[in-house]
């Protein structure tokens, strides 16, 4: 049974449990539990006669010798599936580098939170049969992508599928800025920054910089000011289709932007980013009973209180 109660696709789905015969397999570096999840998952893929595949980096913290391994980068050519054992942001690394090939992607958690990585170490081999039987939600997450460009050139480019996140590096300074949506002129501002985060990433950085949690579904992009100094700067939602702009003014620090927490690049004064919706989606694939207000609740502590009242 495959589901789609929150994925908002519109197109048809052509994603088959009968073509899932090459399994991914991508783990934290720096976890020994991650292994040990590892280990646990690829013994019962051979079990059912499926073929594992490492990426390059996981293959050297497990200890076999006789396994494919592929780099990350060319993973989503050799499978049809892929299994990332880790936190959110090891997701999010996978799926920089899977997304153009249309792959779908199960987390298991082994960090902290898990909005990404939802099943749990303990119930993996029972979620990943019900997976693997067809008996999942289907979950299409859509991506950022950015050009920085000076004088007219794309200097730099990148994709994110959590936020893009200007900022003034290390300094104390506020740093000026003009931001346009769908060439309309919207504000200049003085600020720590600004986060243009995805329905996905409306969880992550862009909560607690006080911006709007926005359902998977949503075809809708969040800009969240990062301590403006007028009290009247609050965060604006825009369509998914929005075009945004941001001018870099004069400054007395060179700001900085950074897509999924990776490095950060400088811009100069004149440089302008460019940020729009990318056109491939992340597939994520979710077990049954996957929810997202019960993944609220559970991460971000809704009931605690309430619950702490009513045993007490």
């Amino acid at each position: 049974m495959i589901s789609q109660n929150f994925s908002g696709a519109k197109a048809p789905v052509q994603i088959s449990p009968k073509t899932f015969r090459n399994i991914g397999l991508i783990g934290r570096p720096d976890k020994s539990s991650v292994v040990d999840t590892l280990c646990l998952i690829h013994d019962h893929l051979l079990s059912l006669g499926l073929h594992p595949v490492f990426d390059t980096a996981t293959a050297e913290l497990v200890p076999y010798t006789n396994t494919q391994t592929v780099s990350k980068n060319l993973l989503g050519e050799v499978v049809d599936l892929v299994i990332v054992v880790g936190g959110d942001g090891s997701l999010l690394h996978a799926a920089r580098a899977l997304v153009k090939y249309n792959i779908p992607v199960l987390g298991v958690n082994r960090g902290r939170l898990g909005f990404l990585t939802d099943i749990k170490p303990t119930e993996v081999i029972f979620k990943l049969d019900q997976v693997l039987k067809g008996e999942f939600q289907l979950d299409r997450r859509f991506l950022l992508e950015i050009e920085i460009r000076s004088k007219n050139e794309t200097i730099y480019d990148a994709i994110a599928l959590n936020d893009v996140v200007l900022h003034s590096g290390k300094s104390v300074h506020m740093i000026d800025f003009e931001l346009n949506i769908d060439g309309q002129y919207v504000y200049r501002q003085h600020s720590d920054g600004l986060i243009v985060s995805t329905p996905t990433g409306s969880t992550a950085y862009a909560l607690s910089g006080g911006g709007p949690i926005l359902h998977p579904s949503m075809d809708a992009i969040a800009l969240v000011p990062m301590h403006p100094h007028t009290l009247s700067s609050r965060p604006i939602v825009v369509g998914g289709q929005s075009e945004i702009k941001i001018l870099i003014r004069e400054n007395r620090v060179l700001p900085m932007v950074s897509a999924d927490g990776q490095h950060s690049v400088s811009l100069n004064v004149g440089d302008s980013l460019h940020i729009r919706k990318h056109p491939f989606k992340l597939i994520l694939l979710h077990p049954p009973g996957y929810d997202f207000y019960m993944a609220c609740r559970t991460k971000l502590g809704w009931n605690q209180d309430f619950d702490s009242f009513q045993r007490d």
